[in-house]
């Protein structure tokens, strides 16, 4: 049994990472809230769906670029002068949207917001491994995860309220609070703990990134409507892997590279990558799977889907702290293997049982899938952190942002691809070829869930 020593946390420490966390929660639950609005700004606006769309891609894809560089943001200015920028960028591009008058505006504030979120989402766990005791990183690490889990939960209810109620631009006028709040307490609470060594950004580099990720979300997004061997798939697809492999040859070629691919050598961190980007897009797929089946199969409206996986939401994210008490205690191991245990459980049970699933049946199962989830994934970003010696630990938490963008760029599309084959192909009705559908995706999910067991079983270090 692993038993360490308790350390106390700084007030101002919690204060830093509360301030970011909240940036991150905004980010989150704005993303999540705004999708349930895209008919209300399709008749606003007068815009077709794959113009409204934009407003969550054109989010993910700033925000896609923008996290790669947060290694390099970190060595060239210090902790507040980067959160004070996120901060103000985020409260600007809420404004905008709040007041916008058209389309064009809304899309502008969702790329300042994106960029805003893009500087403060890594912000949070370099401070935890920067300025929390090693005995506490784990809790602290599944606090930080509690913070920001808690917002996917909530937000498609809150969007559903608040725009039947009040309208779509209380979305943002509620940020408004928090985001100063969130201000306050970093301006209080962030200190500055390690030497600031300018670095310039490499032009190539960022050129491959943009690349990279804008390729991926335009190609990924119209993977469910279009044909593969088309310029809006195809082609997009394979500008973004151009993109790749100039940010890959570029990258092993510079001394100081933007992200540090070289970490991959380590096998230990590439075992928990690998897993961390899978379960990733599980959890995706996961996002679109379940409340398209309440409503297509079971009949139901989107607020009720939205009230149904609430539960499950709320139950992840407050495993996290959960979790993190576990490897603090007794190492990684643990609290990893056994939170994925559960996953996988979830993921057979939702793949055998997935033409007949009915409401309380999903409500409880994903709750189990979520509680494994919160338990394990801040402890996989610690466990995977650990491996790296100290100095690497930023760059390390800038790969691992970066890849979850990626699969946020992919998760969805997947599972939305595999159902729609079944929609377009089979003359059953909607509700049956969905069911089936939905099946598919799920083989296709526990396949992943089976990849990711196995990478956690084989990198996850034992305790001493």
């Amino acid at each position: 049994m692993l038993v360490k020593q308790t350390e106390k946390i700084n007030k101002q420490v919690y204060a830093a990472i509360l301030a970011t966390g909240l940036m991150s929660f905004s980010g989150v639950i704005v993303e999540t809230a705004m999708n349930i609005t895209f008919p209300t700004l399709m008749r606003e606006f007068d815009i077709a769906t794959n113009t409204v769309q934009w407003m969550t891609s054109i989010y993910l894809l700033i925000v896609a670029i923008i996290v790669p560089l947060s290694a390099v943001l970190k060595q060239s200015f210090t902790t507040k002068s980067l959160f004070l920028c996120a901060n103000l960028l985020f409260i600007i591009g809420a404004l905008i949207d709040a007041l916008a008058g058209n389309f064009a505006f809304l899309l502008m504030g969702r790329a300042i917001q994106g960029i805003g979120t893009g500087i403060a989402l890594p912000l949070m766990f370099n401070i935890i491994l920067e300025q929390v005791p090693q005995s506490r990183i784990g809790f602290m690490m599944g606090l930080a995860n509690m913070i920001t889990g808690i917002a996917p939960a909530i937000g498609p209810t809150f969007g559903g309220i608040v725009v039947s109620s009040l309208g779509w631009r209380w979305v943002f006028y509620f940020l408004l609070p928090l985001l100063l709040v969130s201000l306050g307490l970093g301006i209080w609470g962030i200190q500055q703990k390690s030497a600031i060594q300018r670095q310039k950004i490499d032009g190539i580099s960022f050129a491959g990134i943009a690349m990279m990720f804008t390729g991926l979300v335009f190609g990924f997004s119209n993977l469910s409507s279009g044909k593969l061997f088309s310029w809006q798939v195809g082609g997009s697809l394979l500008f973004g892997l151009l993109g790749l492999m100039i940010l890959i040859v570029r990258s092993l070629r510079i001394e100081t590279p933007i992200l540090n691919l070289n970490l991959f050598k380590n096998h230990a961190f590439s075992g928990h990558v690998l897993g961390f980007f899978l379960t990733q897009i599980i959890s995706l797929g996961f996002a679109f799977l379940l409340p398209n089946y309440i409503q297509l199969v079971n009949g139901n409206s989107a607020l009720l889907a939205g009230m149904l996986v609430l539960p499950a939401g709320f139950v992840g994210a407050f495993f996290g702290p959960f979790g993190g008490r576990m490897l603090d205690k007794y190492g990684p191991r643990k609290p990893i293997l056994a939170g994925f245990a559960s996953c996988v459980l979830s993921l057979t049970m939702f793949t055998v049982f997935s033409r007949h699933l009915d409401n309380s049946f999903i409500m409880l199962i994903y709750i189990f899938y979520m509680g494994g989830m919160g338990l394990c994934m801040g402890c996989v970003m610690t466990s995977a952190l650990n491996t790296l010696p100290f100095d690497e630990r930023t760059q390390g938490n800038a790969i691992m942002n970066t890849l979850q963008q990626f699969a946020g760029a992919m998760g969805t599309s997947l599972s939305a691809t595999v159902v729609a084959q079944s929609q377009n192909h089979l003359r059953i009705g909607t509700a049956n070829a969905t069911a089936i559908g939905t099946q598919h995706a799920f083989v296709m999910l526990l396949i992943f869930g089976l990849i990711v067991w196995l990478s956690y079983f084989e990198s996850v270090p034992k305790a001493n």
